[in-house]
């Protein structure tokens, strides 16, 4: 089978030195990869370096090897073209349809996904004009991931960092897999909570559970690459952010229930991928709890946690919402995911077995999702992606 082709634009940012390690991703991976910088970009890194680990000739003008027509069939012949960094300039040429060097040309010939990954300084990100710049490519169909926050040039810190290449990436991939050039998820705002909360008993002690966070990373990631603005909640995961999602650290259920009800007003879907705590100490040491000798230890008395999932569903922030749950079962997994659907009222319920060695912590998962309408879509032992492809295409049916 022929590589799939992808085009990586290099704008010319201080940030065009990351893009060597999502070359590097894309090559190891089996992708030929054809390097079009501005002539910007080169300042910060040679052709040679571009050429060298790409393995094909570099090129900024229109002029060079013009018998082989490089302006047009660059982008003709692409899977995917990615622009890593993307500057406010190439974001504004690419909106009005400018073309006066071989990159610009190259995103007017594209007839594939276009992914733009920005990364400028908070100020310029947040001009009224670049911010309709970004609305227009995203009506046109292109995916413009949200910058990462923190670190700039200099002192400066804010909204406006290039994303982790890995995580650029992962993005990549996912709109490679789907081979489809409108993003079916653009224009829309979807929330995503992931990871496991955790209920303080004293200073150093908590109660918790297994949930790493991966299904619900997942779940954010796959939404970005197909055109959803997103809102992680994510609770005590240790995981790097994914690339083009706003993300809210929370600790504890109150915390997250607290992040999900602010976040959910203008969201298009709300997908509960957290594994909630349904219990919480009634009191909290302020003191480290001491073990005493020939004492047992004085009992622990819980309180019920608010149910997020029924919460949500019952009193839904706008018309049309589609929300979605999470169940994970130990035994009877789908009569208990059937009951808990009907119980929590939300639209779609991602059943799972879980277990010790089974889902948590794993890079793969398997469920099946039960629709409030009768439906059941199983998905079978797979990556935790597969998954998220699935939920979200269910979302989208629902969405319209």
């Amino acid at each position: 089978m022929d590589k799939p082709k992808v085009v990586l634009g290099v704008s010319g940012g201080i940030a065009a030195y990351k893009a060597c390690e999502l070359l590097r991703r894309l090559t190891e991976s089996g992708h030929d990869v054809r390097v079009v910088p501005t002539a910007s970009a080169l300042h910060f890194v040679g052709a040679a370096t571009w050429s060298a680990l790409s393995g094909n000739p570099v090129s900024t003008e229109v002029w060079d090897d013009v018998h082989e027509v490089p302006h047009v069939r660059i982008g003709q012949h692409a899977d995917l073209v990615v622009v890593a960094p993307a500057t406010a300039d190439i974001l504004a040429k690419a909106a009005h349809g400018l073309a006066d060097d071989l990159l610009t040309n190259t995103l007017l010939t594209a007839r594939c996904p276009v992914v733009f990954a920005p990364a400028m300084h908070t100020e310029m990100w947040e001009h009224p004009a670049t911010q309709e710049n970004v609305a227009t490519l995203r009506r046109h169909g292109a995916i413009v991931i949200e910058p990462a926050v923190g670190r700039l040039t200099g002192v400066d810190t804010g909204k406006g960092r290039l994303p982790d290449p890995t995580e650029i990436y992962a993005i990549c991939r996912r709109v490679l897999s789907r081979g489809i050039t409108e993003p079916d998820l653009k224009g829309r705002h979807v929330v995503v909570s992931a990871g496991g909360t955790r209920e303080p008993l004293d200073p150093v002690r908590f109660l918790g559970n297994r949930s790493s966070g991966k299904q619900g990373y997942a779940l954010a990631r796959t939404a970005a690459a197909r055109g959803a603005r997103v809102t992680l909640i994510a609770a005590n995961t240790g995981l790097p952010d994914p690339a083009g999602v706003d993300v809210v650290q929370v600790g504890t259920a109150v915390q997250l229930r607290e992040a999900v009800l602010k976040a959910a007003p203008d969201a298009d879907a709300v997908v509960m991928a957290a594994a909630v705590a349904d219990f919480r100490p009634q009191t909290y040491a302020a003191g480290k709890i001491k073990k005493k000798d020939g004492q047992d230890p004085e009992p622990i008395v819980l309180v019920r946690n608010p149910d997020i999932l029924a919460e949500i569903s019952a009193e839904r922030a706008r018309p049309g919402q589609v929300i979605v749950g999470f169940a994970a079962e130990t035994d009877d997994v789908l009569a208990n995911g059937r009951t808990k659907l009907e119980r929590k009222g939300c639209d779609l319920l991602v059943v799972n077995e879980v277990g010790e060695r089974k889902t948590f912590g794993s890079e793969e998962n398997e469920a099946v999702v039960l629709g409030a309408d009768g439906t059941e879509t199983p998905v079978s032992h797979g990556p935790k992606e597969h998954l998220a492809e699935t939920v979200w295409d269910l979302v989208a049916e629902r969405l319209g």
